[in-house]
């Protein structure tokens, strides 16, 4: 699985939100500043390509799918990321979180918590 861009990833948020949309109606999803139609149109393609959307075409226009899971996709550029900038430890990242004040006490209990239920 190839790693997205962050543009990519901005448009896979939205197709994995919609779960399928033709290009006009991801462009109505993007907040800021809108790419041009063309532009968005070769972004999608390049998803294609990298494997993950699919499509229907109806005529010329293409209805794009995910194909990959928003799950999966977390899943393996959590980890890369948990060992490229942590150590590969969660430890690390958990503490890095709660010194720059982005976990709370709550919050560490609660997945404690869920750590002990399993």
């Amino acid at each position: 699985m190839e790693k997205l861009t962050n543009k990519e990833e901005e448009i896979m948020q939205i197709l994995w939100k919609l779960e399928k949309a033709f290009v006009k109606e991801v462009m109505a999803e993007i907040a800021d500043e809108k790419p041009h139609y063309n532009t968005l149109s070769t972004i999608i393609r390049n998803l294609e390509e990298k494997g993950y959307v699919s499509y229907n075409a109806f005529g010329k226009t293409h209805q794009y799918f995910p194909i990959v899971k928003m799950e999966d996709y977390r899943k393996k550029f959590m980890n890369t990321a948990i060992e490229t900038y942590f150590n590969s430890s969660y430890k690390n990242m958990v503490s890095f979180f709660a010194k720059e004040e982005k976990i709370s006490a709550e919050e560490l209990r609660e997945i404690l918590a869920m750590i002990e239920k399993k």
